[in-house]
């Protein structure tokens, strides 16, 4: 049998659109505080980064000094929004076909690395029946931020794949610059956070426009590292 493969996925802007949540929450926090809603774009433009360095990229220099009570209250409120279930976090178009066929392979290993806390993607499994789905979860609170490459080596060591065998999936540059980092390829996608232009520009290695095209790079990638390893 051929090496196992490890596939790596970020979660929001990759397979859950979550931007609504994060955004609504981060208003929520700033206002909290007598702050000035943010403006959603800056918001949207750091989904993908640990929680306290996202807020203190939105916060800017000005008003740094709110960073620990602006995380606090995000935190408070995006799992009080989460559970009255006002905003819907949908899995993109072909997200859950895609892991479940994945899962199901014996030589593929599937992990995820994000930006969200543990918490959040636990739930998500578990909604999912996706606990045993994925051998590496790396988040925000047991990993340094995207992009430092910790989250992805992390996940090559948990699962004993070699960096060569191991593909990247996201949305942001931070994904990009993450999977760079560790030697492992970058496959953007075009649905999420960051535009195709950012994406290439960050080192993607290929940008894929639907879940469709997704899967066929994939087993493609697959396909053709076990027939050079046989050859």
């Amino acid at each position: 049998m051929s090496a196992p493969h490890l596939v790596i996925f970020d979660c929001d802007g990759t397979l859950v659109d979550g931007q609504h949540l994060v955004v609504a929450a981060m208003e929520r926090a700033f206002l909290a505080h007598g702050l000035p809603a943010p403006d959603p774009r800056t918001t949207r433009g750091v989904i993908g980064l640990s929680l306290r360095i996202a807020v203190d990229e939105v916060l800017g220099g000005e008003m740094s000094e709110y960073g620990d009570r602006v995380t606090n209250t995000f935190r408070e409120v995006f799992h009080e929004i989460r559970h009255q279930k006002t905003i819907a976090e949908p899995f993109y178009e072909g997200a859950r076909d895609l892991v479940n066929q994945l899962a199901a392979r014996d030589d593929v290993h599937l992990a995820i690395a994000t930006g969200k806390g543990s918490r959040a993607v636990h739930q998500m499994l578990e909604t999912e029946g996706w606990e045993k789905a994925f051998v590496s979860i790396q988040t925000a609170d047991n990993a340094p931020s995207k992009p430092h490459p910790g989250m992805v080596l992390n996940a090559l060591s948990e699962s004993g794949t070699e960096p060569e065998h191991c593909v990247m999936i996201g949305d942001t540059t931070f994904d990009m610059q993450m999977a760079r980092s560790a030697g492992v390829d970058a496959y953007g996608v075009a649905w999420g956070y960051h535009d195709v232009h950012m994406l290439s520009k960050a080192g993607a290695h290929i940008i894929l426009d639907d879940y469709t095209a997704l899967q066929s790079a994939l087993l493609g990638r697959i396909s053709a590292t076990d027939q050079g390893e046989q050859s």
